[in-house]
């Protein structure tokens, strides 16, 4: 059977089957995230991204092959069960936007002020991705309270950007501690992609 082997370690697979997920972003760190739900038998899954794929995502993210063509098609084309929304996340639409029928949202974007929106509103319920750029040891990932988080210059961005907001709550994010490498827009699969697992992850531990 498909999800035999994850039955056998999942202790409660039926209530992770039955999970609505949105993930926000797909590329890079979101789209391992996705697949990694999608394998482990999750069946409510739905992707909201707006951007096609390009040359220098192959590197990186799954689909890539399908140059100029949009990501969302794309994983719908590749993971058939789930549902997508193809559509630029902006503060505005996080504001319009109806999640409360989702169990828990995965904040995989890059833009900060969407970023910081979709975490407001939704800090119950999210897990979000920090900075995964210029890092090469996935081995230094870890999952902490934003508040606790160090040696990542784009989490701090985030903490800086929710205290000027007055927002003080907790909610769990993926990081790392290694050090970025200076360079100029670096990335690397192993931690990209790891850091997309580790969001899997904490979605599975939270239900196992």
């Amino acid at each position: 059977m498909q999800f035999d082997r994850c039955k056998k370690l999942f202790s409660n697979f039926n209530e992770l089957q039955k999970l609505n997920i949105l993930i926000c972003g797909i590329g890079g760190v979101g789209g391992y995230a996705l697949d990694c739900l999608y394998k482990s038998g999750i069946q409510n899954i739905t992707a909201v991204d707006y951007d096609i794929f390009e040359i220098h995502n192959q590197n990186r993210q799954i689909g890539s092959e399908y140059i100029g063509e949009k990501k969302t098609k794309v994983f719908k084309k590749l993971y058939p069960n789930i549902e997508i929304i193809d559509t630029k996340i902006t503060p505005e639409w996080v504001e319009k936007f109806d999640f409360d029928k989702f169990d828990i949202i995965i904040d995989a974007i890059d833009d900060i002020p969407a970023k910081i929106a979709l975490i407001i509103k939704n800090h119950k319920k999210i897990i979000s991705s920090m900075g995964a750029a210029k890092r090469i040891d996935a081995t230094k990932i870890e999952t902490a309270s934003i508040w606790k988080t160090y040696n990542d210059p784009f989490a701090k961005v985030i903490r800086e950007r929710l205290k000027k907001a007055k927002f003080n709550k907790n909610f769990k994010v993926v990081f790392s501690t290694e050090l970025p490498i200076k360079c100029e827009m670096g990335s690397f699969i192993g931690v990209t992609g790891s850091f997309g697992m580790a969001l899997c992850s904490e979605v599975i531990k939270g239900y196992n």
